[in-house]
Order: C-alpha cells, then sequence, then structure tokens
C-alpha cells in the first residue's frame, strides 16, 4: 500500500517568543516493514538547527524558533509504501540492547492496576496468543476516549481511570508485559483509517520482543498487530522518548496549538 501523508503542527504564542527548541521525530525511517518514497520537513517561523539519530535510531531534528517570532509551523510531508507483515518487525536490532526495553520508567512504572493484569508465559510456544489476550484485557478495562488523560499521564494513573486514548493503551501494555520480563517498547507513528482521511493527532502502539520472532506490533486501541496501514514514526521506552514532537520555550506568552494530519491511500 503507498501511503500519503501531511502533517502540520503550529505553534501561535501570544507574545513574541526569544527563544524555543524543538525536538521533531517526524521523518519515518525505510524498514522491513515500510519504504520511504519521499519525505519532507517544512519549517516556518524558525529553522532546523541540526539533525541526528539518535539512541533509539529514530531521525530527530533539533527546530528553533526565530527570535521574536509569534508563530512556529512544522509541516510534514510525503509517500510511504507499506507492507503487512501481520507485525512482525523481526530481529532487528539498534544501538539500546534487549535489557534496556525491560527497564520502567517514570511514565510506565507499574502499580496495583498494572501488576493486576494477566501476566505472560515463559513458554516462548504461548506468548504471543497470551499477548493478544493482554490487548484484549487492557481495551476492556480502559476503554478508548478521549478527554480523560494528557501527554504526561503515566500508565498506571491512566489505566485507573474510566477511559484513555492510544497513548495510554501502549503504555500500560509496555508496562505489564515488562512485568514477566519481557522487552517492550512503544512506537509513535500513523495510520490510515477507512473511516476518515482527516486525523486529530498520530497514532501510538506497543512491540514486544519475542524469541523466534523478534519484535513483534500489538495495537491494543484496535485490538490488532499492526499492517500496511501502519508508519512507523519512532521508537522507545515510553511516550516521551518516541514523541513525534517535544520541546521548551522562554518567555510568558500564552501558546495554542493546531495540529492537521491527513492520511491517505
Amino acid at each position: 500500500m503507498e501511503l500519503s501523508i501531511s502533517h502540520t503542527t503550529e505553534y501561535a504564542y501570544s507574545a513574541p517568543v526569544d527563544y524555543a527548541l524543538q525536538k521533531v521525530r517526524l521523518r519515518p525511517l525505510t524498514s522491513v516493514m515500510q519504504q520511504v518514497i519521499d519525505w519532507d520537513v517544512e519549517i516556518m517561523g524558525g529553522k532546523i538547527e541540526t539533525s541526528y539519530l539518535d539512541h533509539y535510531g529514530n531521525h530527530v531534528d533539533l527546530v528553533s524558533i526565530e527570535p521574536g517570532a509569534s508563530v512556529l509551523s512544522i509541516h510534514a510531508s510525503g509517500q510511504v509504501r507499506t507492507l503487512n507483515g501481520s507485525g512482525v518487525l523481526g530481529p532487528v536490532f539498534g544501538r539500546a540492547p534487549l535489557w534496556h526495553f525491560r527497564q520502567p520508567t517514570a511514565l510506565t512504572l507499574p502499580g496495583a492496576a498494572i501488576k493486576a493484569l494477566p501476566r505472560i508465559t515463559s513458554d516462548v510456544s504461548g506468548q504471543l496468543a497470551e499477548l493478544h489476550s493482554l490487548s484484549d484485557a487492557i481495551l476492556k478495562a480502559l476503554p478508548y476516549k478521549g478527554g480523560e488523560t494528557a501527554v504526561d499521564t503515566p500508565a498506571e494513573e491512566a489505566l485507573q481511570g474510566k477511559t484513555g486514548v492510544c497513548q495510554d493503551h501502549a503504555q500500560i501494555f509496555v508496562a505489564a508485559a515488562r512485568l514477566s520480563e519481557l522487552p517492550a517498547r512503544y512506537v509513535s507513528g500513523y495510520l490510515q483509517t477507512n473511516e476518515e482521511v482527516q486525523q486529530e493527532a498520530t497514532h501510538a502502539w506497543a512491540e514486544v520482543y519475542i524469541d523466534g520472532l523478534g519484535w513483534v506490533g500489538f495495537d491494543v486501541s484496535n485490538g490488532v498487530s499492526p499492517d500496511e496501514k501502519y508508519v512507523r514514526l519512532a521508537i522507545g521506552r515510553d511516550a516521551r522518548d518516541a514523541a513525534p514532537i517535544e520541546g521548551l520555550r522562554m518567555g510568558s506568552a500564552d501558546e495554542t496549538l493546531m495540529v492537521s494530519l491527513q492520511v491517505q491511500q
């Protein structure tokens, strides 16, 4: 499948801003699941200071705002050819070792609610089925609905609520899988849906390393493993590591965020 993506993030400030710096992870990389045909990131009201691959292998652009600007716009767009691997990325290794993905973070630290979720067997032959059952259990415990959580809501706090979004589902799944000593990580990216081209935000899912298969994806929010409708952007131990955009600014100006995202075949 060939997907066309247009993604604009605009920050508008109530007063001129002298300094702001953003880590931008909006460049998908070619892998066994996808081939990047063409891609571009355009900046208005600022510039790309430098670009690099972080310790997870994600492409990062450091974007600064023009001193005195009141609007910063980041537009990512391009075409990606995707394959249906039934969620199996395989035994792909980067700079971070597997043990690194067994470690909890502040956002994925398990509490009583996560510890009460089903554990995964040490028998490799049964792990795939049990991980899908874990995904089902999380979605049942925390139905999908926006407005109850925020970008910095920890997994344990989210699970104690009534509803959550894909970020919460992915982080809860990651935290639960690590309790069974399985390497697990968070994935940010895009999802093409049949219902609508216009979307409100990027998507998120989880990956677990299973001996003999390698990294396998689980989209808790949709109850499936990622197929050709998914485009990977970044990975990390939690949502902060793989955030499409994160940063800081100096000053007391109020900030308004506008996101426009279209994903279509």
